[in-house]
């Protein structure tokens, strides 16, 4: 008998995938191929794009704010700072910025798990924002828009490297 899936759990299988251990979509997700990059590479500018650094706060700023929205009902960030990378000077800077996006990831993904069914189809915090469900479907977009970037930006790096 198949076991039927509830829209908590599909989603948050698929923000599981797209952030900490797919492959199904882009051949890799965050967790993999963040790790596999160091703090020079991630700081390093290729033209006017932004880097790999700026581009895992980013997403790491997105997933911060909905995880105190969905704990407290107010959402409290806005687009402005979302590119308001703190300095990395070093691995380990690197590195705790990349452990704190991890982290995030699955606190994201487990209250995204752990939502009744109903709440998918509320309003999210304001009803000019769309459905719970609209919200989280984005941020699964977005993401996967910028793992494609951060990933290309890592094979033009590459390339360039003597």
């Amino acid at each position: 008998m198949p076991v039927t899936m509830t829209r908590n759990t599909i989603i948050a299988t698929r923000l599981r995938e797209v952030f900490l251990d797919g492959k199904w979509i882009a051949n890799t997700n965050y967790q993999d191929l963040l790790r596999s990059i160091d703090w020079q590479q991630a700081i390093q500018k290729v033209g006017d794009l932004n880097t790999i650094a700026a581009l895992t706060f980013h997403i790491n700023y997105y997933l911060e704010g909905l995880i105190s929205a969905l704990k407290t009902g107010r959402l409290a960030i806005s687009d402005r700072y979302s590119f308001d990378l703190p300095d990395i000077q070093t691995e380990a800077d690197w590195s705790s910025l990349v452990s704190g996006f991890v982290d995030n990831s699955e606190t994201f993904a487990t209250l995204v798990e752990r939502m009744d069914d109903s709440t998918f189809d509320r309003p999210f915090v304001d009803e000019a924002y769309g459905t719970y469900w609209r919200n989280i479907e984005g941020v699964i977009e977005h993401s996967y828009y910028h793992l494609g970037q951060i990933s290309l930006l890592r094979k033009m790096i590459a390339a360039n490297r003597p």
